[in-house]
């Protein structure tokens, strides 16, 4: 057996590669997945580090796959990846067994055609399979991210389907080219989320898919893949690190939520997408994977919430709630403040413009904080992610003083009530109130480390202040603004909170906003965009020609175009 692996197949049994997936292949699949599993659960609850740093991915994976492969075994109505995936809906534990779930429900969606001569599956067909799997799982999660388990299993099943468009059509190189694939991108986790960065790990998840696809491999093989053994953490689960830091002794801090998982029968799809909303509102890790059953269809529900009494209410709402789980997520892990150590967190909104923006604050060595903008002030839930995630960015970081840089209207409420509780811990707190990125960067600049703390948290307010910020938004509906109506469509000039342009042409509304802007003076013009901010930069040598402009690429997306000048 592989080091790396931990699949058991007995492979006296298998005299030659399978040429294709049948009824008894699939049971042997399911019962090496789960024996997989149970060999590598202790380590894949070592990286089990987002979304939260409960450590029980692997355990959680183990059960799923556990209850899976009994309701394979057992028999009964269905082909066997019906039957394997219903065990697994139905037995899901945590976030990634409910993901695992949805995986093997979207194999059977494809595979598991119902008649009394259940088919035996091909490279192709098995291929086309895991693409829409992968594409299930990603619909089943609320938000998904990258750097996921999600990321690794679409990342396999793209590798299968390019195996087959490259002629390898043979059941054998397409499990081996999705195996490989996966593994690939469980690679490049490490690197996409913070979380994963800072702890030096994979994604537990991704790695516990990495086992399932390994186990295809050597069922229809027989031969199992030689993988090295999954890497141990070679950093502290901590989102900064400092020099000279000796151990840390963590105390727990209350109130990290409750996780809430159940089962739903008696209900609709309307009424699904009914509960989705609402628990989407009230937490996050929000998944949920249905599946049909002798006495009808149920839904796997999984959320992560304050409000346990909230989510169990709305689940009844939808229908029959029953084998309801919940449990204490794992408390936020505390660092000891380091005497004279500072930190500078900037938040930066979730969406296409988020990499880009990150990076500008992480090369001026910036702790960067991804989070999702309430809708507005009564977007509770919004408000208390965004105060959560902040409070435990700066509990785990391990600095003394910390400067916190919200970087839009939306976050300054917030931003400034966790600081209030940061506080309480012990640690000097300073809320920037920076409105933008632009704000954000212009404080950074003159961030000092040599100044006495409270001298720095000036300077990087006064620069702040003294930038005023804009920016170009693309309307996303009809509302009347201080320039006039808008239409869905429109392109809108926004100067600190309020619409001054509205038009039709990007260039042209860009245009017009940075010659207001510049009626009033300014030296420096920070233009972060894509396409956008070159145009405007060439604008500003032919009419602003004294004026210096600096541009940063950012992604696309609702806001083309930020601008701060100075």
């Amino acid at each position: 057996m592989s080091a790396g692996s931990g699949v058991s197949v007995p492979t006296g049994s298998l005299r030659h590669v399978l040429t294709a997936l049948d009824e008894a292949a699939v049971g042997r699949w399911s019962r090496a997945a789960a024996n997989a599993l149970r060999a590598s659960r202790g380590r894949l609850d070592e990286l089990n580090v987002f979304p939260v740093p409960d450590g029980d991915t692997g355990t959680n994976l183990l059960l799923t796959a556990q209850a899976a492969a009994e309701s394979e075994a057992a028999g009964g109505e269905g082909p066997a990846l019906t039957r394997w995936a219903r065990g697994a809906v139905l037995g899901a534990r945590g976030n990634s067994g409910a993901i695992l779930a949805q995986l093997l429900a979207g194999l059977a969606d494809r595979l598991a055609a119902p008649g009394p001569a259940p088919r035996a599956v091909d490279g192709p067909a098995l291929a086309g399979a895991l693409e829409h799997a992968a594409r299930s799982a990603y619909e089943a999660v609320a938000e998904p991210a990258e750097g996921t388990f999600l990321t690794v299993a679409r990342s396999g099943a793209e590798a299968a389907a390019a195996a087959v468009r490259e002629g390898r059509e043979a059941l054998a190189d397409v499990v081996r080219a999705a195996a490989d694939g996966a593994r690939r991108a469980l690679h490049g986790t490490t690197e996409q989320l913070e979380a994963l960065r800072a702890a030096g790990v994979v994604d537990a998840g991704g790695a516990g898919w990495c086992v399932v696809l390994d186990a295809l491999v050597a069922t229809v093989t027989g031969t199992e893949p030689d993988r090295p053994p999954l890497a141990r953490r070679t950093g502290r689960p901590h989102r900064h690190e400092h020099d000279g830091v000796g151990t840390h002794l963590h105390a727990p801090v209350p109130d990290a939520g409750s996780e809430v998982q159940f089962l739903l029968a008696d209900s609709t799809e309307a009424a699904v997408d009914r509960l989705r909303a609402e628990l989407g509102w009230l937490g996050d890790c929000l998944v949920v994977v249905g599946i049909d059953t002798p006495t009808g269809r149920e839904w796997n529900v999984h959320v992560h919430v304050h409000d346990v009494g909230a989510a169990v209410e709305a689940g009844i709402r939808a229908g029959r709630p029953h084998h309801i789980s919940v449990t204490a997520l794992a408390p936020v892990q505390v660092a000891p403040a380091l005497p004279g150590s500072r930190l500078t967190i900037a938040l930066v909104p979730d969406g296409p413009a988020a990499e880009g923006a990150g990076e500008l604050f992480a090369a001026e060595g910036v702790e960067v904080l991804t989070v999702g903008l309430p809708v507005d002030a009564d977007d509770t839930p919004a408000v208390d992610r965004v105060r959560a995630a902040v409070r435990e960015a700066a509990l785990t970081s391990g600095a003394a003083d910390l400067v916190l840089l919200p970087g839009d209207p939306s976050l300054v409420g917030p931003v400034t009530r966790a600081a209030a509780q940061v506080r309480e811990e012990g640690r000097d707190v300073a809320v920037v109130p920076t409105r933008s990125l632009v704000q954000g960067l212009a404080a950074v600049a003159v961030a000092d480390p040599q100044l006495r703390f409270a001298d720095d948290v000036i300077a990087m307010t006064e620069a702040a202040s003294a930038t005023r910020w804009a920016e170009v938004v693309l309307a996303t509906g009809e509302a009347l603004t201080s320039a006039g109506r808008c239409h869905p469509g429109d392109v809108l000039g926004i100067v600190e909170g309020d619409v001054v342009v509205i038009g039709a042409a990007q260039v042209a509304v860009t245009c017009e906003l940075l010659d207001r802007l510049l009626a009033g003076g300014g030296e420096l013009v920070t233009l972060l965009g894509g396409r956008l901010a070159e145009a405007a930069a060439t604008h500003l040598a032919a009419r602003h020609p004294t004026v210096e402009v600096a541009v940063h690429p950012l992604g696309q997306g609702p806001r083309p175009l930020l601008i701060g000048v100075e």
